[in-house]
């Protein structure tokens, strides 16, 4: 099956994948993500406020098959917050998570074979990304991505990131 997950060989932490054989390849994939984070504005660099407590965050590692048994094998990174240190009522109020029905997507499909329609399927990399937030959350800036001239700046968060309990809205 195509783009399925390959459970070995992925490292568990940036320690890990940059001292790894492949660490150009996974140093890549994060550079990749964090273009994709910075396009898409997610998070200002501010100094750090006076008893604020940080989100903090980390990178997961995959490694994809290819569309085809021809195609190589892709690295993935993806930065995600460790929203389980949030606490409901002080850090956010509400978690809301859209789920499409197996009811909607027969109805559907069924629509495309009776009209005789083409469907497509999209893999949307930034799909949580395009969420505003709306409470004030902060963020350690990324293990390899600490800017250099402004070392002790955290995250000022616009746009949710993977894993916050905001994220689905």
């Amino acid at each position: 099956m195509a783009g399925l997950e390959i459970r070995s060989g992925k490292p568990s932490s940036y320690e890990e994948a940059v001292s790894s054989k492949d660490c150009t390849k996974w140093q890549y994939a994060m550079e990749e993500e964090m273009a994709s984070l910075k396009a898409n504005k997610t998070w200002d660099l501010v100094p750090r406020p006076k008893n604020q407590k940080l989100v903090r965050c980390k990178w997961l590692y995959k490694l994809k098959e290819g569309m085809s048994p021809t195609d190589p094998i892709r690295f993935k990174a993806r930065l995600v917050a460790k929203g389980f240190t949030q606490r409901e009522y002080i850090d956010y109020i509400e978690i809301f998570s859209p789920v499409v029905k197996f009811k909607t997507i027969r109805i559907m499909l069924a629509l495309v074979v009776q009209n005789d329609l083409e469907l497509e399927q999209l893999d949307v990399k930034t799909t949580f990304l395009h969420g505003d937030l709306e409470e004030l959350i902060y963020m350690d800036q990324p293990a390899g991505f600490t800017d250099k001239i402004y070392l002790d700046y955290v995250c000022l968060l616009k746009k949710s990131l993977y894993e916050l309990k905001q994220s689905p809205r």
